[in-house]
């Protein structure tokens, strides 16, 4: 049995490194004039081409997302093929693959023991580098994998204690989330953050200092409750709060199109699809009046396998899972990304916004571990300890 383990270990060890000494290649450092202060990201997480068709037309919205002027998709897969959303937010975060469930670093797992291969920079912390205020936004939990993805390094995602212990001694100037019920006011406070748990007290909060928001309705979208606060008002306020002279980097992230549609709920999914629209509309006419940002929207993946019926004329589930099809790619206020009808792998979208926010050290980087082989036995240990009971 040890025998066997430490083959199929091996195995995985060598893979990894070729594909990661393949996918480095020999970084090399960007020196592009800065060209633009604001970058915003979009991630309707779960979000394919047919989620936003789906959505128009049981609706009959003419969606925002729709209008904006550059249309292309984005391969999506991990390491391990099909992506998870924490591959995913990786990928668009830091500019390099990664496996399934790895958040801002290459690991080995091994039945859920971790080995830390090597650190990724993500986009956040090299915009924090140049001066630039930086803010996550999103509907899931703040330890959820996309948001995680742009605020935390772990080699797996489901380590909520850890990833909100980073969170809380990031350089980030805005954290906006639903409740995790891990992050408190006193911690919050501790590390110098203004802490909310309503739309009020987030509207109400200073711009000036760092908050962090633990809410406690809903954000994907308006139930009509006081403690809710819907993701177009929360996009609102995160631009106003951190725009300034030196720019800022803002990810938003529809966390429910992938939620509802793991769950083949197709109403539910609309309104989170078209709630997340009103967030891009509201991020585009910042940009428009604003005459110096980039709005970027794409997807870590596609959830449910939608596809339109010849027979029935009409959109179904055909998972309950994520598919490997290529995700939408919009953007206002710059060609340089996509053409319309091109395809970009997703740690292009990475590697773009770091050149457009004037970073011109090396991107996309990484640290390796020197302690991995330690990390790699004490897996393997722990892994068969896990599996002789």
């Amino acid at each position: 049995m040890m025998k066997r383990l430490r083959i199929k270990s091996t195995v995985a060890l060598l893979l990894a490194l070729s594909l990661i000494l393949c996918s480095f290649g020999f970084a090399q450092a960007i020196v592009i004039p800065q060209d633009v202060k604001n970058v915003i990201l979009m991630i309707g997480d779960g979000m394919g081409e047919n989620s936003i068709n789906w959505a128009s037309a049981a609706t009959g919205e003419k969606l925002f997302i729709d209008t904006m002027p550059y249309k292309g998709y984005s391969q999506t897969d991990s390491l391990s093929g099909t992506t998870d959303s924490a591959a995913g937010a990786t990928a668009l975060s830091c500019g390099y693959h990664a496996f399934n469930s790895n958040l801002g670093q290459c690991s080995i797992l091994i039945n859920g023991h971790g080995a830390n291969l090597c650190t990724y920079l993500n986009v956040c912390e090299a915009a924090q580098s140049i001066g630039k205020k930086t803010g996550v936004v999103t509907s899931d939990d703040n330890s959820g994998a996309t948001p995680s993805g742009f605020s935390a390094h772990t080699y797996k995602r489901e380590m909520p204690e850890e990833i909100t212990k980073q969170q809380m001694e990031c350089g980030l100037d805005i954290l906006w989330a639903k409740d995790n019920g891990v992050s408190s006011k006193a911690e919050a406070q501790k590390h110098g953050w203004q802490y909310c748990e309503t739309l009020a007290e987030i509207l109400a909060s200073d711009g000036s200092k760092k908050s962090f928001a633990a809410v406690q309705g809903d954000i994907c979208f308006d139930n009509d409750s006081d403690a809710d606060a819907p993701l177009s008002a929360l996009t609102s306020a995160a631009i106003e709060k951190l725009d300034n002279g030196k720019g800022f980097f803002l990810m938003v992230e529809g966390a429910h199109i992938d939620k509802y549609s793991h769950a083949n709920d197709s109403e539910n999914m609309f309104k989170a699809m078209l709630e997340f629209d009103k967030s891009i509309k509201a991020a585009v006419d910042f940009a428009k009046r604003d005459g110096n940002t980039i709005v970027i929207v794409t997807a870590d993946h596609e959830t449910g396998g939608i596809v339109f019926d010849s027979e029935t004329k009409s959109y179904k589930y055909t998972s309950g899972d994520h598919t490997n099809t290529d995700v939408p790619v919009r953007v206002f206020g710059s060609y340089d990304l996509v053409k319309n009808g091109e395809t970009v792998v997703n740690t292009d979208i990475a590697k773009f916004i770091a050149k457009k926010i004037g970073y011109t050290d090396t991107f996309p980087k990484f640290t390796l571990n020197f302690a991995f082989p330690a990390e790699l036995f004490s897996a393997l240990f722990a892994a068969l300890k896990d599996k002789i009971g």
